[in-house]
C-alpha cells in the first residue's frame, strides 16, 4: 500500500468517528493508540477527570531526548443543521477531493501524521519525533492544556512544534487569540406602563453593546503595526443577545455574549477591564437605583492566546526547509500553537487544507494537499534522521 493509500484510508477510518466536541473522543484515541502499538509505539493517554475525554501523547524515537512536536485535535464541529451533499462521517472521494467532517480540520493531518509512522521507524530517527493529539479545541482550546502542563515534567518538552491546522501548507508563524465573554445585567423588572427605565436590564444592555462598539473601533484606529493581519486591528465582536419575556414588561435579566480577537500584543483582559469600569460607571447606578438587588457580572468562557511572531526559531526555519517556502504568513483565527509557545517550545501552524473548508458542509481536503503534506513528513523523517 502506499502512503497516500495508508493516508485516504485512516482519513476515512478517522472521519467515521464522530467526535463533535460534546461527545466522547475515547473511541477515536483507542483507535490511534491500537493502531500505534501495532507498529510497536507506546503510547500516553491522558484522561480528564470524566474519563469521557482523553490526550495522547506518543514517541517515535529515541526517548531520553526532546523531538519534534506534530500536534493536533480529534474533535470536531456539530452538522446539525448543515446540508450535507454527502454523509458527513462517511468520507466519499470525488474529483481529486475527498469530503467529510474532519477532513480538513483537522483528521486529514492527523491520519498523515499516522500514515507516516512506518517511514518514521524506518528512518530511523536520531531526533524523536513525537505526536501530539487532543480534545475539545474547538470549544477553546481546552483539552490540550493538562497535556501542555506535563511538558517539561511527566512529558518531553518539544524542541519544536508544527500544528497541523489548515494552512495550504503554508508557514503560519502568528495568529490572533480568542476569548469568549458572557456578561449577565440583572435589573428590576416592572409593569411597562411605569416606564421604570432605570431597572430595564435591556436598555443596559445595549448601552454595553453600545460601549463595545465604541471600544472596538478605538481598536480599529489604532490597527495592526506589523501590517499582516486581515482584518489589520484586534476586533471586538458581540454575537448573542438574550432579554426579556414580554413587551409589557421591563425585562429583569439580558444575557450578552461577546469576543474579542486579539493582535498577538494585545491582551482581551484590556477590554474586558474597560467594559466593568464602565458597568461600574454608567450601567449599574442607574440599575441600582431602580433596586439594590441589581448587578452585572461578567464571564470569560474561552480564553486561548495569540501566537506571537518567533523569528528564527527551530520550529520557523524547520517548517520552512520542509515545505520549500521562504516566508512565513498569519491568520487570524486562533489554535493550540499559542499554548505551546507559553510553555517554552517554539512553534508554528502549518498543515494540510484551506481554513475556507472547515466548519463548513461539504467540508474537503484535496488528494494534492494530502500529496504535499505527505511530501513535508518524507522530508522531516529525513531530517530527523539526520538529527537537529
Amino acid at each position: 500500500m502506499t502512503t497516500q493509500a495508508a493516508a485516504k484510508e485512516l482519513i476515512a477510518r478517522l472521519v467515521a468517528f464522530d467526535t463533535t466536541s460534546h461527545l466522547s473522543n475515547v473511541p477515536i484515541m483507542d483507535f490511534i493508540r491500537d493502531y500505534l502499538a501495532r507498529h510497536g509505539v507506546e503510547s500516553t493517554l491522558l484522561p480528564d477527570e470524566t474519563g469521557e475525554k482523553v490526550n495522547l501523547f506518543a514517541t517515535i524515537g529515541p526517548l531520553d531526548r526532546p523531538g519534534v512536536a506534530l500536534s493536533g485535535h480529534t474533535d470536531c464541529v456539530p452538522v446539525i443543521g448543515q446540508p450535507w451533499d454527502t454523509p458527513p462521517f462517511t468520507c466519499t472521494q470525488k474529483d481529486g477531493l475527498l469530503y467529510g467532517r474532519g477532513t480538513c480540520d483537522m483528521k486529514g493531518f492527523v491520519a498523515i501524521c499516522l500514515a507516516m509512522v512506518p517511514r518514521f521507524i524506518e528512518a530511523p530517527l536520531l531526533t524523536p519525533i513525537h505526536l501530539v493529539f487532543s480534545y475539545d479545541e474547538e470549544i477553546g482550546c481546552t483539552g490540550v492544556r493538562p497535556m501542555i502542563e506535563k511538558l517539561g515534567t511527566d512529558l518531553p518538552l518539544p524542541k519544536a512544534v508544527i500544528v497541523g491546522e489548515p494552512t495550504g501548507m503554508e508557514v503560519v508563524d502568528a495568529h490572533k487569540g480568542i476569548s469568549d465573554f458572557s456578561t449577565e445585567i440583572i435589573g428590576h423588572e416592572s409593569h411597562s406602563s411605569m416606564d421604570l427605565v432605570a431597572g430595564n436590564a435591556l436598555v443596559a444592555g445595549a448601552r454595553f453593546i453600545g460601549e463595545l462598539m465604541r471600544l472596538r473601533e478605538q481598536y480599529v484606529s489604532r490597527g495592526d503595526a506589523s501590517g499582516r493581519f486581515v482584518p489589520p486591528y484586534t476586533s471586538i465582536h458581540a454575537g448573542q443577545i438574550n432579554a426579556g419575556t414580554a413587551t409589557n414588561i421591563v425585562p429583569r435579566r439580558c444575557e450578552i455574549g461577546w469576543e474579542v480577537r486579539s493582535l498577538p500584543e494585545h491582551k482581551s483582559t484590556d477590554v474586558a477591564d474597560a467594559m466593568a469600569d464602565f458597568c461600574a460607571r454608567e450601567l449599574l447606578p442607574v440599575l441600582q437605583a431602580a433596586s439594590p438587588d441589581t448587578y452585572i457580572e461578567t464571564v470569560m468562557k474561552v480564553d486561548a492566546p495569540g501566537l506571537a511572531p518567533d523569528p528564527g526559531s527551530l520550529a520557523e526555519t524547520l517548517a520552512k526547509r520542509l515545505s520549500g517556502h521562504n516566508d512565513t504568513h498569519t491568520v487570524s483565527y486562533a489554535t493550540e500553537a499559542g499554548l505551546f509557545q507559553l510553555a517554552g517550545s517554539p512553534t508554528v501552524v502549518c498543515g494540510p487544507g484551506g481554513i475556507a473548508q472547515a466548519h463548513r458542509p461539504n467540508e474537503y481536503i484535496s488528494l494534492a494537499q494530502v500529496d504535499t503534506c505527505l511530501q513535508f513528513m518524507e522530508k522531516l523523517a529525513q531530517t530527523c534522521r539526520a538529527g537537529l
